[in-house]
């Protein structure tokens, strides 16, 4: 749920270290455990949400496909031209500008973490079933370590709105606008065709290395030839 305040950093302070990792599973226990924790079709969500909790505040919307087997989620804010890809089988996270047709992937050093499922650590408690999009859904009221959120989550793992406190203590909400079950090209998850990729330039990790006996001398560049000149 840490989504509410960071996911919208599409390109900087992302949501790779967001609210809880990727599960194993995708299938409930039992009703009344817990509810399905990713969707277990190929499912486009539209969601609006607001990551500031004053009264008033501005919705926001946010585009988020997810793929059935849970392995790949991509993210899309068409208002700041930019989409996340989350990849849990590689633990990559590919950011794509579109205006510039660039693109960076990079593994986050803290692991690959999911934004958009639940979380095994919560404790949940099933409520009464509603309609949200056009789609029935059970509400579930979440104890975190921060507080109390509750989600409406499908019967197949789509979460459809979602409200109160995350893990990290911040709070917002979501709720989703359309829903549409369809399956998903690989081609979605990966950089468009005919975008460069972008290589940061490696730093140097320390100052260069001092001749023996402390001459000022400068270094030799790589390749430089250091034999006397024949006059």
């Amino acid at each position: 749920m840490s989504y509410f305040h960071k996911i919208c950093g599409v390109g900087g302070a992302l949501m790779v270290s967001l609210f809880t990792a990727f599960p194993t599973s995708g299938h409930a226990e039992a009703l009344g455990d817990h509810p399905v924790l990713t969707p277990m079709r190929d499912v486009v969500v539209t969601y609006q949400f607001q990551d500031n909790p004053n009264p008033g505040a501005t919705m926001k919307n946010v585009t988020i496909s997810f793929e059935a087997s849970g392995n790949r989620l991509r993210i899309d804010r068409a208002d700041l031209g930019g989409v996340t890809i989350l990849d849990r089988l590689s633990q990559r996270v590919t950011l794509i500008k579109l205006d510039t047709h660039q693109y960076i992937q990079f593994v986050p050093l803290h692991g690959l973490r999911n934004p958009f499922l639940l979380d095994l650590n919560m404790a949940y408690h099933a409520e009464e079933k509603r309609r949200v999009a056009g789609y029935e859904c059970q509400n579930w009221s979440i104890d975190t370590t921060h507080g109390k959120a509750e989600a409406c989550v499908t019967d197949d793992g789509v979460i459809l709105s979602e409200s109160g406190v995350d893990a990290d203590g911040v709070t917002g909400r979501l709720e989703a606008v359309q829903v549409d079950y369809r399956a998903i090209p690989a081609s979605a998850f990966e950089p468009p065709a005919g975008f460069q990729k972008f290589q940061p330039l490696q730093t140097r990790k320390g100052p260069p290395a001092q001749p023996a006996g402390g001459s000022s001398a400068p270094p030799v560049a790589a390749g430089q030839n250091t034999s006397p000149s024949t006059p």
